[in-house]
């Protein structure tokens, strides 16, 4: 016999560990009592990995609730292995204020979690103990012929025939890992900088100015953005919030009773983006009765017949029309269950015509005029998406008013469950996802849409952000915000739609955005090196993988059999927000196959390993 199989898995954060922890769950019937050593290969400590690692400020926030967050199955997940249930993260924090479950960590964490309940939102560096938990829990349970190998470390290139042994590098050590199987799971990554980036860095040069391209927040070095400083912030998103509180509560500024005290170590940020807008906020209320019968307009036949069709799928064309009429499902539904008073059409009626009007059809438009008398219990999509389009303002003041008024509007319809239509859409956009991921590559616009409208901010960080803007250490841009770089005043120069004829300069400019996860652009030499070895890509940049594996595919269409790939630079990516319990989980279902179809493989080798001993 030659020695245990090898498996390397390169990526250790919640996408590694939830692999190990379905390759636990699996080993007792695929795998019995062989031998195996599994690798695993990441920079950072397992368990949370880069994004989600303890060495982070308090301060930043996860955006999802404690009791919406687990990476355990249950009985709702798509999956062929055995259920594995387990605590979610707000009954895992009970059981170690209980003592029923006893962590290492530091004071500062342990603090947070006794005062943690139900419906906060933990810190990442909570959110990091709970992980690691989780990847410890996973090495516990993997049968003893199963050791796991950490090493830290950055993988750089895998190399080895497509019928052979692999052979993952890593960097500073000079012979490589020698592998059966490798499974990658890096989450996300740097990127180069795209031309718009490199002439905006070389110009931040020229003139001794600030220019931050798009980085992950926790990472970025922000000592160069002087208070009482114009700085321009280009994005609206998660990242923004991110920092938005480092540059106030981080620099030492509080937030009492709805208003913000300056510590006056804080820059001025005039924000703006496409939208003009930040995320929704996360939703403040709980469900309460029937569920919304999901997938109805958009689910496994529908994607089976468009998977049928020949030629490349359109998302406009093809897919749009369907998830449009699907999260319309959902929302009136819930409008006739929860709150039949403001309807003026029967429901048998209505979701007879329903079912049957075109998707996106002047019937389907006239139906639900006839039945939903107030167009604030209507679902648009388009006003959602883009709510200042044709919105214009006379000055910069004026906009900061109506921005004020609009995201109040927000928070208050997404507390108040009068509205709860908007959380069966929210839970249709999870049903929607769960259908796409068997689709791959599906386009940017889509995630951008599910971010924006699902993925927001907690409540509390946009009660914050109103705050600032009263105190005018925040400054609203609009949308279709566009930046110059002005040579002769030396200046970077923002304009948007929404004001016609203004504009902002400042001597800083940050990209409050993650870099996108493509191939073309990635500054990982490990999947550079892939794509360079004939791994096929995406019109998007995306890593092309087999839907019901996650195998490399290659640009001769055959999957690799011994490289794996998951998350959010392949077509296997997810929503990118952790699971929340009996939502079905795809991600869930994607680890599942991948443990299930490595495990055979390797069973398999070590069958024939046996019997040419």
């Amino acid at each position: 016999m030659s020695g245990a199989p090898v498996l390397v898995v390169v990526g250790g954060g919640p996408r590694g560990t939830g692999v190990l922890e379905r390759i636990a769950a699996n080993a007792a019937e695929l795998y019995g009592d062989r031998p195996l050593d599994i690798h695993l290969v990441d920079p950072y400590p397992p368990g949370g990995g880069r994004i989600w690692r303890q060495d982070q400020s308090p301060l930043l926030w996860m955006n999802s609730m404690a009791e919406d967050v687990t990476m355990f199955t249950d009985e709702t997940v798509q999956l062929d292995g055995p259920v594995s249930p387990g605590p979610a993260l707000h009954t895992w924090a009970a059981d170690v204020r209980a003592g029923r479950t006893v962590i290492g960590a530091d004071p500062g964490i342990l603090e947070e979690i006794h005062r943690l309940g139900d419906q906060d939102f933990p810190s990442r560096r909570l959110q990091s103990a709970y992980l690691r938990w989780v990847y410890e829990r996973a090495v516990a349970a993997l049968p003893p012929g199963i050791t796991v190998h950490e090493h830290t470390g950055l993988a750089h290139r895998v190399s080895g025939p497509r019928d052979g042994r692999q052979h993952v590098w890593l960097r500073g050590r000079a012979e490589p890992i020698a592998a059966d199987l490798v499974v990658l799971t890096v989450g996300h990554l740097d990127a180069e900088p795209d031309t718009e980036q490199s002439e905006f860095t070389a110009f931040a040069e020229r003139h001794e100015l600030t220019y931050l391209p798009p980085d992950f927040t926790a990472d970025t070095d922000l000592t160069d953005l002087p208070a009482g400083e114009p700085v321009i912030v280009r994005g609206f998103g998660l990242a923004f919030i991110d920092l938005m509180v480092l540059l106030t509560e981080g620099r030492g500024g509080r937030h009492e009773d709805g208003v913000y005290l300056p510590s006056g170590q804080e820059p001025v940020l005039y924000v703006g983006s496409r939208r003009g807008v930040p995320y929704h906020s996360k939703i403040g209320y709980a469900w309460q009765g029937e569920h919304p019968a999901l997938p109805h307009h958009f689910g496994p036949a529908q994607v089976e017949e468009i998977l049928g069709r020949p030629g490349p799928v359109d998302f406009r064309r093809d897919l749009w029309p369907l998830i449009a009429k699907e999260l319309g499902q959902a929302h009136y539904r819930r409008l006739y269950a929860a709150h039949p008073e403001r309807t003026a059409v029967a429901r048998h009626d209505f979701e007879e015509k329903y079912a049957v009007a075109e998707p996106g059809s002047p019937e389907l438009a006239a139906l639900v005029a006839s039945a939903v008398p107030d167009p604030a219990d209507r679902l648009d999509l388009d006003a959602l998406d883009r709510p200042l389009d044709g919105v214009r303002h006379d000055s910069y003041d004026d906009l900061q008013d109506g921005l004020r008024a609009y995201i109040t509007a927000d928070l208050e319809r997404r507390h108040d469950p009068r509205h709860s239509p908007d959380l069966a859409v929210f839970l249709g956009l999870l049903s929607v996802y769960a259908q796409l991921t068997r689709l791959g590559d599906t386009g940017n616009h889509w995630h951008g849409f599910f971010s924006y409208l699902a993925s927001g901010p907690p409540g509390p960080r946009l009660r914050q952000l109103l705050a600032l803007s009263r105190a005018g250490v925040v400054r609203f841009l609009g949308a279709d915000t566009t930046v110059d770089a002005d040579e002769e005043q030396g200046v970077f120069r923002a304009r948007s739609a929404t004001v016609p004829g203004a504009h902002t300069e400042a001597r800083a400019l940050v990209e409050a955005r993650l870099p996108d996860p493509s191939l073309r652009n990635t500054r990982s030499t490990l999947l550079r090196g892939l794509h360079e070895d004939g791994a096929a890509g995406t019109g998007t940049g995306l890593l092309s993988v087999d839907p019901a594996d996650g195998r490399v595919l290659y640009r001769d269409g055959l999957p690799h059999p011994r490289r794996f790939a998951l998350g959010p630079y392949t077509t296997a990516r997810s929503s990118g927000a952790f699971t929340r319990p009996r939502t079905g989980g795809p991600a869930f279902g994607q680890n599942d196959a991948t443990a299930r179809t490595a495990l055979a493989f390797l069973r398999d080798l070590s069958c024939r390993d046996r019997l040419t001993a």
